[in-house]
């Protein structure tokens, strides 16, 4: 794999921030699906741009800040593992929480093709063949 899958992913994290979704599904697949875990808020899968808008959206009435702040990439073959820290304010209450955990990334021809979110970094290193 190449830097090129980091750059493309780092420019992804960019556009999520910004609610750019022009700029998001331009360096995504169309059926690009996130998988989130059984332990974490909107269990389960969010397929192709209505998806991923929907899954912000909920994000968006729970918070009034939430962003993703990537913090280290490793390279995998077609995959980018990405440790996170995601600061948030919850809507209504002002509790500030931060939560640190691990995106991996699956590329296909250049493009992001799917997201995992892990609750513990390691478990996302090994997911992809890795170690820290």
């Amino acid at each position: 794999m190449s830097q090129e899958n980091v750059e493309i992913v780092h420019s992804v994290y960019e556009a999520l921030n910004r609610r750019d979704w022009d700029a998001v599904f331009r360096d995504a697949h169309p059926d690009f699906v996130v998988h989130l875990p059984e332990s974490g808020m909107n269990v389960g899968s969010f397929q192709g741009r209505d998806g991923l808008m929907k899954l912000f959206e909920s994000y968006s009435e729970a918070f009034d800040v939430f962003h993703i702040e990537p913090e280290k990439f490793f390279e995998a073959d077609d995959q980018v593992v990405v440790f996170v820290h995601i600061p948030a304010r919850g809507r209504g209450s002002g509790a500030e929480v931060g939560l640190r955990s691990a995106h991996v990334w699956t590329m296909r021809a250049r493009k992001a093709a799917g997201l995992e979110v892990f609750p513990e970094r390691q478990e996302a290193l090994e997911a992809a063949g890795l170690s820290e």
